[in-house]
C-alpha cells in the first residue's frame, strides 16, 4: 500500500489524466520511501488507481501505510531538479544506460509517460539483456544513466502544471488580489450589501494542534555499541537502538505526543561512553495531547527511562520553555570538557616518560577535519586547545590520560595523529606511535539544565 494521503488524491488523478507514470506521480507527491519505487510498476500503477477511486476508510488506510513504511529511512531532501549526478563505487563493472532523444525514438506508445519518456516504466528487461550478452564476470555493478535534455523541460512542465491547478482561491490569495481593487470597480462586480446566502458554511476540515513541551535534562550512556542517533547507513539500520529513542519512547507515550527533535551539547562517538553528570540534552515534543506535569510525575517519567534500560541513565529531568533551550548552545566554542583515555604506545615506556604530560598547559592544535568524519563535515583546519592532562602509569604500553579540553576538540586524533591531520599530537609528545583504545567523556561544563536534587 502506498503511503499516500488524502491532499495527494487530486494531484494523482490530474497526473494519471495527464499521461504521466506511476512513478512520476510518486515523484510529484514528493514521496521519498524506497520500498514504494522497489515494487513492480503494474502493482504501483494498480495500487494509484485503486487509491484515486476509493474514498472512503482514509484514515484506517494512512494508519495501515504508516505501519507498513516505518522501518524505511527517512527521505532527507527530494530534489526535482534535473542535476547530474556522477556516481561513484568500488563495484567490479558499470553500465551505462543512454536513453535516445525523442527524435530518435521509435513513434510512442500511448501508454509511455509524458514526463520521463518511458525511463521509469520498463528498462529493466532491455538493461539486463544487454549485460548479459556482453558476458561480463562481476560480482557487483554500478548503473548510470544519461537522461536526454528534454526530460529537464518535460519535467518543469509536469511541476508547472501541477502548480497551475492547486486552488489559487484561499483566503490569503483573495486578501491580497482585493487590495489592488477600487472600490468603484469593487462595486461593479459584487453586490453591497452582500446578499442573502441559501446556505450557511460548512467546516471542511477541523485540526486541533498543540504547541510544543520541551523536555530537558542529562543523561549517561553506558554502553560502547550505542548511537546517540538511530545509526543508519545505506537504508540499513545498524543498530537496534539509541539514546534519543530510549529517552523519547517513554516521554512520547506519556505526553501523547505525534513526533520529537532530539537536541544535546554536542555528541559522543558510538563507541565512547559519558560518564559524571552526563550530557546535557532537550526533546521538542510535538503536538502533545497532554501538556501538565506535576514535579512528581516528571520524577515518574524519569525512574521510567532508567528502568526501562541498563544502557542509559537519565538526571535532572525537567520541562522547560523554548527561550531556555537557547542556554544548552550558548558558549559552543567556549565550553570545556573533560575525558579518560586509555592509550597504547608502541614504544615500551616507564611512568617517568609521561609524566611531562601533566606539566604541558594550553596546548594549541591545529585539527584538519578528521578523515572519519571528512564525508560529513567540511574541510577545514580547526584550532582547538588543550588545557590540562595527567597520567595514571598502567604498565610498559598502556596508560591512562585525563584531559581537560576545548569543545570541539578531536580526541581520538590529538591521540594517534589522523596521518598527520592533527598537530601536535601525542606520538609527536611521546615520540612513538600510539593509539587509543578505550574513551570516556568525563563531563561536559555547560551549567544547564538546573540541577535537581536526588
Amino acid at each position: 500500500m502506498l503511503p499516500l494521503k488524502e491532499k495527494d488524491r487530486p494531484i494523482v488523478k490530474k497526473l494519471l489524466e495527464a499521461g504521466c507514470c506511476a512513478r512520476c506521480v510518486l515523484r510529484f507527491c514528493c514521496l521519498g520511501v524506497q520500498s514504494a519505487y522497489r515494487q513492480s510498476y503494474e502493482d504501483t500503477a494498480r495500487e494509484l488507481c485503486a487509491f484515486v477511486s476509493d474514498k472512503e476508510n482514509n484514515g484506517s488506510q494512512d494508519a495501515a501505510v504508516l505501519e507498513q513504511h516505518k522501518e524505511d529511512p527517512p527521505s532527507k531532501k527530494m530534489k526535482m531538479d534535473a542535476a547530474e549526478t556522477d556516481v561513484q563505487s568500488e563495484g567490479d563493472s558499470a553500465v551505462v544506460a543512454t536513453v535516445m532523444e525523442e527524435g530518435d525514438a521509435e513513434p510512442a506508445d500511448s501508454d509511455v509517460c509524458v514526463v520521463c519518456l518511458g525511463v521509469l516504466q520498463q528498462f529493466c528487461d532491455e538493461i539486463s539483456e544487454v549485460v548479459k550478452a556482453k558476458n561480463y564476470q562481476f560480482d557487483t555493478m554500478v548503473l548510470s544513466v544519461s537522461l536526454p535534455a528534454q526530460l529537464s523541460v518535460r519535467e518543469v512542465s509536469g511541476y508547472i502544471f501541477i502548480v497551475s491547478q492547486q486552488n489559487v482561491f484561499t483566503r490569503m490569495a483573495v486578501v491580497k488580489a482585493l487590495e489592488k481593487v477600487s472600490d468603484e470597480k469593487f462595486l461593479k462586480k459584487f453586490p453591497c450589501p452582500p446578499t442573502r446566502p441559501a446556505s450557511k458554511c460548512i467546516a471542511q476540515d477541523v485540526q486541533c494542534l498543540h504547541v510544543s513541551i520541551f523536555v530537558a535534562g542529562r543523561y549517561n550512556k553506558f554502553s560502547r555499541t550505542l548511537p546517540q542517533t538511530p545509526w543508519v547507513i545505506d537504508g540499513e539500520r545498524r543498530m537496534e537502538s539509541s539514546v534519543e529513542e530510549l529517552i523519547a519512547a517513554p516521554l512520547l507515550s506519556s505526553f501523547r505526543a505525534e513526533g520529537f527533535n532530539f537536541s544535546s551539547s554536542g555528541r559522543e562517538d558510538v563507541d565512547v561512553r559519558t560518564l559524571g553528570n552526563g550530557r546535557p540534552f532537550a526533546l521538542e515534543l510535538l503536538n502533545p495531547h497532554r501538556a501538565k506535569f506535576n514535579k512528581a510525575e516528571v520524577r515518574q517519567l524519569q525512574e521510567t527511562i532508567n528502568q526501562s534500560s541498563d544502557k542509559i541513565r537519565v538526571r535532572d529531568l525537567q520541562i522547560v520553555s523554548r527561550d531556555a533551550m537557547g542556554h544548552m548552545k550558548e558558549g559552543e566554542e567556549d565550553k570545556t570538557k573533560s575525558y579518560t583515555a586509555l592509550i597504547w604506545t608502541q614504544k615500551a615506556i616507564n611512568k617517568d616518560d609521561i609524566t611531562f604530560l601533566e606539566e604541558t598547559k594550553e596546548l594549541k592544535l591545529a585539527q584538519k577535519t578528521p578523515l572519519r568524519v571528512l564525508h560529513r563535515r567540511p574541510l577545514a583546519v580547526r584550532e582547538r586547545v588543550i588545557h590540562t592532562m595527567s597520567t595514571c602509569f598502567l604498565d610498559a604500553h598502556h596508560f591512562h590520560l585525563k584531559l581537560r579540553t576545548q569543545a570541539g576538540t578531536y580526541i581520538k586524533e590529538f591521540v594517534h595523529g589522523d596521518f598527520g591531520r592533527t598537530k601536535p599530537n601525542l606520538c609527536d609528545l611521546l615520540k612513538t606511535e600510539t593509539d587509543i583504545l578505550e574513551l570516556d567523556v568525563e563531563s561536559v561544563d555547560v551549567d544547564w539544565p538546573p540541577s535537581i536534587p536526588e
